[in-house]
């Protein structure tokens, strides 16, 4: 199969093309025939191995498999012996290992059937992204009907999808983004919108009870001010920051929250098939909509990453792998 990848860690410009191996799948797994992919912030870390913690996940002193991507959609191409969820030539879409590739592997429980209404493209722009909004909105912050939530970053890919799930969740909700982005993030919902390049959300007078921070390009202390007295900070970027800075940047909110009224913290967003069949639900119903920036194609990968990684990516970055050429043979 032709896939993306890297064998150490360093630019993004080392990714290339390469015929490899399809992936071999262990008992519950699927291997899926990646029609589209949709890449984030992690993945550019993947690639650079930087910030280092990243590297217990993919391997300590070069990549354990250098394939960037986990979010997928496409259809399924052979299942592990004890796979009772799905068969061959289902439409999928979820989370699964190296899916800037002609295929990947995944495990069953990070899968469920690609919602109709969506292309696969639209499809694989949901999972990690939305999970994570739905996790630090839902699971994290708690948030109940009548609470007002910031979203900084809300026209990047977990903002618009914060800001859609706080809604349904009958939170008024204000998104602070970029002047290019102040009507994309208006369009999914947000009740005020501001523009970080005219105004700083933690200088108005208005106190949030919970504030997503997908940037971090305020400090603790600014973004407390901006907080009711019991309110939640939820900090959720790796961006800006490197070695000791990252380390005091990572921990600082989690060992201050014990000491103060305000609820700081940051948080795990583990995918799970349950909660991509609550996504599907909203999708479905038109609850729910991804907000698809930039579309590139598989050999594109490296420029979709620098888009990223540039930190003005809008909506989620996908890339698509059409299926009409000779890899559809078996």
């Amino acid at each position: 199969m032709k896939a993306v990848i890297h064998y150490d860690y360093g630019s993004l410009d080392q990714l290339h093309i390469e015929i490899i191996d399809r992936p071999a799948i262990k008992d519950t797994e699927v291997r899926v025939r990646v029609h589209a992919a949709a890449l984030h912030v992690a993945d550019c870390f993947g690639v650079k191995g930087s910030p280092f913690p990243m590297r217990l996940a993919s391997g300590l002193f070069k990549p354990k498999y250098g394939v960037p991507g986990f979010d997928l959609a496409g259809q399924v191409h052979a299942v592990g012996p004890k796979v009772t969820r799905f068969k061959p030539g289902d439409a999928v879409f979820g989370i699964g290992n190296g899916t800037c590739a002609e295929f990947a592997s995944a495990s069953q429980e990070t899968l469920t059937n690609k919602p109709e209404n969506l292309s696969y493209e639209q499809a694989a722009a949901v999972p990690t992204a939305a999970l994570a909004a739905l996790h630090a909105l839902r699971d994290a912050a708690k948030v109940r009907p009548g609470q007002r939530v910031l979203i900084n970053g809300a026209s990047g890919g977990i903002g618009s999808f914060a800001i859609q799930i706080a809604k349904n969740m009958g939170a008024y909700v204000t998104g602070v983004c970029g002047p290019k982005n102040t009507d994309l993030v208006r369009s999914l919902g947000a009740d005020l919108v501001i523009d970080y390049t005219q105004e700083d959300f933690t200088q108005r007078h208005e106190r949030y009870h919970v504030i997503l921070d997908n940037v971090e390009n305020r400090s603790l202390a600014d973004c407390r001010r901006a907080l009711t007295a019991n309110g939640t900070l939820l900090l959720n970027s790796g961006t800006g920051a490197a070695g000791f800075p990252f380390l005091v940047r990572l921990l600082k909110p989690l060992l201050l929250s014990p000491f103060v009224r305000h609820n700081l913290r940051r948080y795990l967003s583990t995918p799970n098939q349950a909660d991509l069949v609550l996504l599907k639900g909203l999708l479905e119903t038109g609850k729910l909509a991804p907000s698809v920036g930039h579309v590139y194609h598989l050999h594109e990968t490296p420029a979709a990453l620098r888009h990223i990684d540039s930190g003005h990516a809008r909506g989620k970055v996908v890339i698509t792998i059409p299926w009409h050429c000779s890899a559809l043979a078996e």
